[in-house]
């Protein structure tokens, strides 16, 4: 695949228009998307909405960045609150105050390969909501930001820029 003056040229041909329509739009979305865009997981986007110390450098390093996460980070924020309710770190009220402050982050959601997400399980013995990050960040060919050292480790070894906080 090549880019020139904004024109992705793929250098392949399919016999399918349908398919051939569906990986002009993937194409030109992940190259808009790599241009400025940076793959946040949970750990960041938590690290912001519950006021931590790394809170203002990962603004910083953010800025000005389309945020991309997958669309299962939904779920991971609601786990996450949980664990700290289990923990005493959090109650209900202080969990609602989060979740506006979530709101208001402008995140792009896309699909992991559940395929490839797996694969990255099984390899490297981890959960598949952490892979489904990893997947997504190699998918789509971006930076991953996160605060975890063991999902830094992984994307290190998948050949997935990290960016450094």
């Amino acid at each position: 695949m090549v880019f020139e003056d904004g024109v992705i040229h793929t250098g392949y041909i399919l016999d399918n228009h349908e398919n051939s329509s569906y990986l002009i739009v993937q194409l030109y979305l992940n190259y808009e998307m790599n241009m400025k865009s940076i793959l946040v997981d949970t750990s960041v986007i938590i690290a912001v909405i519950v006021n931590e110390k790394s809170k203002s450098k990962l603004i910083r390093l953010t800025a000005g960045k389309d945020l991309v996460a997958p669309a299962s980070l939904h779920w991971e924020i609601g786990n996450a609150f949980t664990a700290m309710f289990k923990r005493g770190k959090m109650d209900l009220p202080l969990a609602e105050k989060a979740l506006e402050y979530y709101s208001m982050i402008p995140l792009r959601l896309v699909d992991a390969n559940l395929r490839r997400s797996l694969a990255i399980s099984y390899e490297h013995h981890i959960y598949a909501y952490d892979a489904y990050f990893l997947e997504c960040a190699r998918q789509y060919n971006l930076p991953l930001l996160t605060l975890d050292d063991s999902m830094r480790g992984i994307a290190e070894k998948l050949k997935i820029k990290v960016v450094e906080i």
